[in-house]
């Protein structure tokens, strides 16, 4: 849905707070530089800043005692293609072309590049691409990969490359950063530090040995994501950047688990977003306020001193991050549709403050996805486990059931059930589903799909 259809405006005021408070006394020209540290399947869940107690994530956790943390930040699709396109384009999927993974968006579409050229940044994605055409994106382009050891082990973020590129930048010039990492995206790599035994399992999964030895090498890869988190920092700060910079970290949706990525619920598509700018926003606050990824890229636009184009579905965060409200969106509309010839189970979703709805546009298929046909290190290696204990455990059976039949419409109340446990279809009131049906209805009008 537009953001004009579900959001708050920002008044003149606030943006002219932003663009005057973020220039040094000393020099009315000085623009802030720009970073975008962007995780590859990393779930809001999957941090100690977001509540988890198991898993490792120091350099995570000062970011967020310095910054401002979103709890209920959304992205726009579960899968890597469509959540990136939406993120540098504004738009969500069905409006710029790259609905299904692996797809395009349309040709003519502008991205965020197209924007900051002419404001004078100069814009570098470093590490993992994932979007299409070029014409569409025109960043430069830096590869920024190391290469895996075994095809099992998992690829990392080049952080000496990146310091090539941060030394040889003149700090001067300003400065819009896209760091992608391939972290903590499968293969994950051998278990680093972790007792299967001692960690916790999200709550729709089935507790098996293997469960628990796949949790462990999933939190290995979330911890050396930090890690590279932490290295990008560093070398920010050493090569001068660090006096004038909007950092911000995010995730392009949840984890490759059962009921997390390629599902709309909420292990798939809340992703963890936060955001430091010493002096500007707060440190250690928190807001509950629902935003989309989507927002970035009007918000980045705002802060350069440039005026995001009215005709996109992202609103800026400016109010947000300025303290003037804790308040930004009404509802969040996500959207699945697929990836290649496993995943072929689209779904539809909004959420309000309270009540999620889902509606499965192909019930009748079987619900399937990499993880349940792929390879081992997809997740099949535990899945076969779940399959396993299905066979006498009643609780696994209603779970490998529910991952793989999908009714045509699903309710939740989210304030009672935050892990969408229970279907309400059957006894939530009509009048609330049917104004959550029409709610979603109207997002689906509104970026051009019939109902």
């Amino acid at each position: 849905m537009s953001a004009r259809s579900f959001g708050v405006s920002i008044g003149a005021g606030v943006f002219i707070w932003l663009v005057a408070s973020l220039l040094p006394a000393e020099s009315t020209n000085a623009l802030p530089h720009l970073v975008l540290f962007l995780s590859d399947d990393h779930g809001a869940a999957d941090a100690g800043c977001y509540g988890n107690p198991d898993v490792r994530t120091p350099h995570l956790d000062r970011l967020a005692e310095e910054g401002l943390r979103f709890e209920r930040a959304y992205c726009a699709s579960p899968s890597c293609t469509p959540s990136r396109s939406a993120l540098f384009t504004g738009l969500m999927p069905a409006r710029n072309g790259a609905h299904p993974n692996h797809s395009s968006v349309r040709e003519g579409t502008r991205s965020l590049p197209h924007y900051f050229g002419p404001l004078g940044y100069r814009t570098v994605l470093f590490g993992k691409n994932h979007v299409s055409p070029r014409s569409a994106f025109p960043f430069e382009y830096v590869e920024g990969r190391i290469a895996p050891a075994g095809p099992d082990q998992g690829s990392s973020l080049d952080t000496d490359a990146l310091e090539q590129l941060l030394a040889a930048h003149d700090p001067n010039v300003p400065l819009c950063l896209i760091v992608n990492s391939w972290s903590p995206h499968i293969p994950w790599p051998e278990n680093d530090g972790y007792d299967p035994a001692q960690i916790g399992l999200p709550p729709r999964s089935v507790d098996t040995h293997e469960s628990r030895k796949a949790r462990a090498r999933y939190y290995s890869d979330v911890t050396q994501l930090d890690a590279r988190l932490g290295c990008c920092l560093t070398a920010l700060e050493r090569h001068g950047f660090s006096d004038n910079l909007v950092f911000v970290y995010a995730s392009d949706h949840g984890a490759q688990w059962p009921f997390s990525k390629w599902n709309l619920y909420e292990a798939g598509t809340r992703v963890p977003l936060i955001v430091r700018w010493p002096g500007h926003v707060g440190a250690g606050r928190t807001t509950a306020a629902m935003v989309s990824l989507t927002d970035l890229l009007p918000t980045f636009i705002e802060i350069a001193g440039g005026k995001p184009p009215g005709e996109i579905d992202g609103q800026s965060l400016a109010a947000l991050l300025a303290g003037e409200t804790d308040a930004h969106r009404e509802a969040i509309f996500t959207t699945h549709t697929g990836d290649s010839r496993i995943n072929r189970s689209p779904m539809r979703a909004v959420r309000t403050d309270r009540y999620k709805y889902i509606l499965n546009l192909h019930p009748e298929r079987k619900y399937e996805t990499h993880i349940s046909r792929g390879v081992a290190r997809d997740g099949r290696d535990y899945w076969e486990s779940w399959l396993a204990a299905a066979v006498d455990d009643r609780s696994a059976e209603r779970l490998v059931a529910a991952y793989e039949n999908r009714p045509r419409e699903e309710f939740y109340d989210l304030s009672r059930d935050p892990h969408e446990q229970q279907n309400l279809s059957e006894s939530l009131p009509l009048a609330l589903k049917n104004e959550l049906r029409a709610k979603l209805a109207a997002c689906r009008k509104c970026q051009g799909e019939g109902r």
